[in-house]
């Protein structure tokens, strides 16, 4: 399998797919947006978009399954090899029409990320990696930063949809962080906080209850760039979890020695 050359169509598969998301939200209808849980929502663009993606991936390589977030395939196949698809990561931002919001196609074996592709939408901004090769931006190199010393970070602090599992870590971590490194902020869109991460603008970026979709692709990019991706116990086989910390390097041990303050309820 030629890495290289599946990572380009693979890419020039998501930039169809964000032309599409930036069409339909010219004349995108609100009043077809369902509530999959709690202020967590998904709309007829996510589909539509999932279903574009899987016949052009298929295409593409007939041998690979897929993990879906909208499920619009029969998921979890058997097969040595599984694209991971979040047709639109961040929709919440794209219902608001906010940014950013995020292509985002992950290809895996049962045991490690091969290709990640995400591409950021409303900053025309395409991140590519495959194992072994450079994270790129619009075809160049990136790096997370060099940042050392806490306070001179820049970090995302997350808070997903689960709040009564969650809460008592947004308050613990934002009690720790706040005043203390350089700003907080929160994308809506966990492909591009981890995207910014590998390019150097942010240097932490953590959040849980998340799915194989929000971070695969994302993942590989931030480690080609050089940076640390791990769960909130400091493992690095992500493969299968929902909880993520993505750092520079040199900030991660302190990062999740916080987190162990008051970590989620019901994570592993």
């Amino acid at each position: 399998m030629e890495l290289e050359k599946l990572t380009n169509d693979i890419a020039q598969i998501a930039r169809l797919g964000g032309d599409y998301l930036r069409q339909a939200r010219k004349d995108f209808h609100t009043d077809l947006v369902e509530n999959k849980h709690p202020h967590d929502y998904v709309s007829y663009v996510d589909r539509n978009s999932e279903r574009f993606l899987v016949e052009k991936l298929h295409a593409l390589l007939p041998e690979a399954s897929f993990i879906t977030e909208e499920a619009t395939v029969k998921q979890e196949q058997a097969a040595d090899f599984q694209f991971v698809i979040d047709p639109l990561d961040g929709t919440t931002n794209f219902i608001r029409d906010n940014a950013p919001y995020c292509v985002c196609i992950a290809l895996r074996s049962s045991t490690e990320f091969l290709v990640g592709v995400i591409y950021e939408v409303c900053r025309d901004e395409l991140y590519t990696a495959y194992k072994g090769g450079p994270a790129l931006l619009n075809g160049k190199n990136i790096h997370v930063s060099a940042v050392t010393d806490l306070n001179e970070a820049y970090a995302f602090l997350e808070l997903p949809y689960n709040v009564d599992d969650y809460q008592q870590t947004g308050e613990w971590m934002y009690r720790q962080l706040y005043g203390r490194v350089t700003c907080l902020r929160m994308p809506g869109s966990a492909a591009a906080g981890l995207c910014y991460v590998a390019a150097g603008r942010f240097d932490i970026w953590f959040e849980s209850f998340i799915g194989r979709w929000d971070y695969s692709a994302a993942a590989l990019i931030v480690r080609q760039a050089g940076g640390t991706v791990t769960n909130f116990f400091g493992n690095p086989d992500i493969m299968n979890t929902n909880h993520i910390v993505a750092t520079n390097g040199p900030l991660h041990t302190e990062i999740i020695q916080l987190l162990q303050g008051a970590l989620p309820n019901g994570i592993k």
